[in-house]
């Protein structure tokens, strides 16, 4: 699993504008919210900073909150505490999952912000979805988005350099990202990630993160999700977009 300790610090850098405030990361996935029961139970397993999952605690949502990276589940029970949410955080890895929850605790399980991919390999990516399908109830589901990596492979190893500064807690930015596409898709990859705060001085500071991952074809998900026992219910994959999502329930 990769780190994001380093990033954790300036991971808002990397949340677009219409997804920052929680209220508004949580309205984003408003047609999946609305196949939930009432006092349902969601588990947010890739929580980053928390943006979703505080969001769908203020909607009066059971949440719980669960990261690889102990910096962004503090980060996550931070966001919770200054929006008065109601966010149980756990650290945990996907498939260190079932030892912390029951089997079919959860009516929803959320794997978004593209975060699969960190998964290694194709074990460790079906590894990762069997433990997400087994907290799920029956007839519970997994939202999960994810990088359209055809797009991203065909493109080749480059520098992605933001084209206009970011600006968060009165701080501006530029966000770049360095891609090392290997030659193989079942190859490791890697993303540097990096963001370069500008002060009103001009002094600039550099947080910077290298990240490893294992790209997929969309073709190849699909087979994995119903390896576990998921079935495609929705998804809104086109080969020319760069992100999609994917709605999956347990049968």
């Amino acid at each position: 699993m990769a780190g994001y300790d380093a990033l954790a610090e300036v991971y808002e850098w990397l949340i677009s504008d219409a997804k920052l405030a929680p209220a508004e990361f949580a309205a984003s996935f408003d047609d999946v919210l609305s196949l939930l029961p009432s006092n349902a139970h969601v588990l947010d397993c890739s929580c980053g900073t928390g943006q979703l999952a505080v969001g769908l605690a203020g909607l009066g949502i059971q949440v719980v909150a669960t990261d690889a990276s102990e910096a962004m589940v503090r980060r996550t029970a931070e966001l919770a505490e200054e929006f008065g949410a109601s966010v149980r955080t756990v650290r945990a890895d996907w498939e260190e999952l079932p030892d912390h929850f029951d089997d079919a605790t959860f009516d929803m399980v959320f794997c978004v912000g593209n975060s699969l991919h960190h998964a290694v390999g194709a074990r460790g990516r079906v590894a990762a979805l069997e433990s997400m399908s087994r907290l799920l109830r029956r007839g519970g589901r997994l939202v999960l988005t994810s990088r359209t990596w055809e797009l991203v492979r065909a493109r080749g190893s480059r520098l992605d350099v933001s084209d206009r500064l970011v600006r968060r807690n009165g701080r501006d930015a530029v966000v770049v990202y360095r891609w090392e596409i290997a030659p193989l898709w079942e190859e490791e990859h890697h993303i540097e990630i990096a963001v370069a705060q500008v002060d009103a001085a001009r002094s600039v500071l550099v947080r910077s993160e290298l990240l490893s991952c294992w790209p997929y074809r969309y073709d190849e998900l699909e087979v994995e999700l119903r390896r576990v026992g998921l079935r495609m219910e929705m998804s809104t994959f086109n080969p020319e977009a760069e992100n999609y999502m994917v709605v999956a329930g347990k049968a």
